[in-house]
């Protein structure tokens, strides 16, 4: 058996998911009593698949942006460095199938958009590296899959 890591997901057996989904990673609970759910928010199969980077990265400046249109609890959205999720950190938000409800709503204004926001070199680190059309394609794949999310693990 492998050593205990302190990184939750490389606890995960990467073989044993399947891909797309969204789940629950933790809950940490604050000095004050808050509690921040994070959430691994999965689009392709590890191992097997990835997003290309432009368009990963235009997906994430166009969810990062419109996720907080659904909800105000949002902390962070960031991309996974291997390129096949990302994390999704809220406070004080324990209802999974909310969850669920605000990143469809998000995945359908990124099908919606005319472009990517902030994609420029004042706001952006990267902003020649953006694919608006790849970015529609993840979301687009991801949304078909919307009635399968809540499945993590291969039968």
């Amino acid at each position: 058996m492998a050593k205990k890591m302190n990184v939750e997901s490389f606890n995960l057996d990467h073989t044993k998911v399947a891909a797309p989904y969204v789940r629950l990673v933790g809950v940490t609970k604050g000095p004050n009593g808050d509690e921040i759910y994070k959430y691994d928010i999965r689009f392709k199969q590890p191992n097997k698949a990835h997003m290309e980077m432009a368009g990963l990265h235009s997906i994430e400046h166009l969810m990062a942006e419109n996720i907080r249109n659904h909800m105000e609890n949002v902390v962070d959205i960031g991309p996974m460095g291997c390129q096949t999720g990302f994390y999704l950190a809220v406070l004080n938000h324990s209802n999974y199938d909310e969850i669920l409800e605000v990143l469809e709503k998000t995945l359908q204004d990124v099908l919606n958009a005319d472009e990517v926001p902030a994609c420029n070199e004042v706001q952006c680190g990267w902003a020649a590296n953006h694919s608006l059309e790849g970015a529609k394609e993840i979301a687009d794949e991801m949304l078909s899959y919307r009635d399968e999310w809540h499945i993590v693990f291969a039968e």
